[in-house]
């Protein structure tokens, strides 16, 4: 998938996220306001956490499309990786604390929820919403991970914060709507007040999962991650088996971005080579690299020996 694909699908979810997420949020005010449920309250503070971090998301997009510059030479991918952790902290920090505590101060102060008719419909309608945007980034997840990966590899290793927070926050929704469903119905059934705020603290601490594996993930992004294993693999096999090329050295990545990576390599030629051949081979590799893999925006090849005796080191280690 080439970065601009890569790019608009992105969007897409963060987008589809937002709407789901604004519907939601709207009739769980209101059915928490008018049954006095704290876990219904706390889904709707879920939902309206949700959409702040979408937004963020979008930020992040938008200022990380920003070209290099001198103080930047690298550009500004990582700044997506930036808000994506500043996502992870707005979680942690309003969803689950909030819920966590209302849930806490509810049970401290408990009382049975009235009118639940109201909650059931609004849970049902809202799984809808949420299945909704969680597809869309289930299917943009499946279209990027490899062949012999499962969509938890996918978020574990994948490179683009916006789809995998997304799916995450999209999977968390659901089952916080399952969380708040049983909480409210089980507390109406047995008259039992603490079992809808125990829910609201269920929920609380689910997101506070969410924020920590977000936070581990975006934050290994933001020091310096390298590229996927199968863009690796690849990159291998086009050095290996260029006819100019006897081994290779150390090969090391990292990604700039979720379309922007960086390669530093370094190959042994075939001691044949003249200096101007070495440099030829350099730019071949270099262009079928790119050619193959996009987002190698950055790469430096290295020759780790050189052909004729009699040559100095050619200079070709540069990104052309």
């Amino acid at each position: 998938m080439s970065p601009s694909a890569r790019s608009s699908g992105s969007k897409k979810v963060v987008y589809a996220g937002i709407f789901a997420n604004t519907a939601i949020a709207c009739v769980k005010y209101l059915a928490a306001l008018s049954t006095g449920s704290s876990a219904m309250m706390a889904e709707a503070i879920h939902s309206s956490v949700d959409i702040g971090n979408e937004i963020l998301l979008l930020i992040g997009m938008r200022r990380s499309g920003k070209p290099a510059d001198p103080l930047h030479p690298y550009g500004y991918g990582k700044t997506l990786y930036f808000y994506s952790l500043l996502v992870a902290i707005y979680i942690f920090a309003l969803g689950s604390g909030l819920t966590i505590y209302r849930g806490i101060s509810r049970i401290l102060n408990p009382s049975i929820p009235e009118n639940v008719g109201w909650s059931y419909g609004v849970l049902v309608a809202s799984a809808a919403f949420e299945f909704y945007s969680w597809r869309i980034s289930y299917r943009e997840l499946k279209k990027r991970k490899d062949p012999d990966e499962g969509v938890f590899d996918e978020v574990i290793g994948s490179k683009d914060p916006t789809v995998f927070t997304v799916f995450l926050e999209d999977s968390a929704g659901m089952i916080g709507t399952v969380i708040a469903f049983l909480g409210i119905l089980l507390g109406a059934i047995f008259r039992n007040p603490y079992l809808d705020p125990a829910a609201s603290i269920l929920i609380g601490l689910l997101l506070a999962g969410v924020a920590l594996l977000l936070a581990r993930e975006t934050g290994a992004l933001l020091i310096g991650e390298r590229t996927n294993r199968a863009r690796i693999r690849t990159i291998e096999s086009i050095i290996s088996d260029d006819s100019a090329v006897e081994q290779i050295g150390e090969l090391l990545t990292m990604q700039l971005g979720p379309g922007q990576a960086l390669l530093t390599a370094r190959v042994t030629f075939k001691r044949s080579l003249s200096v101007q051949q070495v440099e030829g081979s350099i730019a071949r590799l270099k262009n079928q690299i790119r050619k193959e893999e996009p987002a190698m925006e950055r790469i430096y090849i290295e020759p780790d020996s050189l052909g004729s005796q009699e040559n100095e080191h050619p200079h070709s280690g540069t990104d052309g």
